[in-house]
């Protein structure tokens, strides 16, 4: 994402340079910031890697067509898009639109009036944009079923993994020394030692990256073990 003092930057696909420096002149006195690509798979992998606000796509481009490329890109974005085109059939323009276009220009057409509308995208969809994102939780604790759920899969957890996870779901973003853990946890065990914590911590871990690959346990040397305190929880 761009900083807030920095210039929401367009992509122009289009392999026509004189429509492409038409449009980034044009865009640029808008106050906005543009590249320029010629071909649609070069065009899928730089909005892969960057943050572009909105994309200005040409239907025919020599490799693949604005609409395969439009196709392939929502499927992981929903950047805007306006289709640029040389034809004007209304089938186009509706072939465009439900691929999930937001606009669509036909040539020849006035370089001022396409970064209007760019603005008028962008308008659209910070009025759209929700004012705050919705955090879904990580953790679901079933505690009547004495289960834990990370991302959606329920844990195989043993006794003492589940005491574990909860007291640490329970406490996100807060140290707790093994000390602290060892009376939550093992209240109820008649010998056991603070390296315990460690072995249950390992289990855990493993059991966790399992599901994503992520490793949501931190380590505090000298200190404790915490849950990261950005990971959301509901219970049951």
């Amino acid at each position: 994402m761009s900083p807030p003092d920095t210039p929401p930057r367009i992509l122009i696909v289009d392999d026509e340079p004189a429509i492409s420096d038409a449009l980034a002149y044009a865009l640029q006195r808008e106050g906005l910031a543009s590249d320029c690509l010629a071909l649609g798979r070069d065009a899928l992998a730089t909005l892969r890697a960057n943050g572009h606000a909105l994309v200005i796509l040409d239907v025919g481009l020599p490799d693949l067509s604005g609409f395969d490329v439009c196709r392939e890109l929502r499927r992981a974005s929903d950047v805007p898009v306006l289709f640029l085109t040389a034809r004007a059939d209304e089938i186009d323009r509706i072939v465009g639109l439900e691929l999930g276009a937001d606009d669509y220009v036909a040539k020849p057409f006035s370089p001022r009036e396409v970064a209007a509308r760019v603005r008028a995208i962008l308008r659209r969809a910070r009025a759209a944009a929700p004012a705050t994102p919705t955090v879904r939780p990580v953790f679901t604790v079933d505690a009547d079923g004495a289960r834990i759920a990370y991302r959606g899969v329920w844990l195989e957890l043993t006794r003492y993994e589940y005491r574990l996870l909860a007291t640490l779901v329970d406490a996100a973003g807060r140290i707790l020394s093994r000390p602290q853990l060892m009376e939550r946890v093992w209240r109820d065990a008649e010998e056991s030692m603070e390296r315990t914590v460690d072995a249950h911590v390992k289990t855990l871990r493993a059991k966790l990256r399992a599901v994503d690959g992520q490793d949501p346990i931190e380590t505090h040397r000298g200190l404790g073990y915490s849950l990261r305190r950005d990971l959301g929880a509901c219970r049951t």
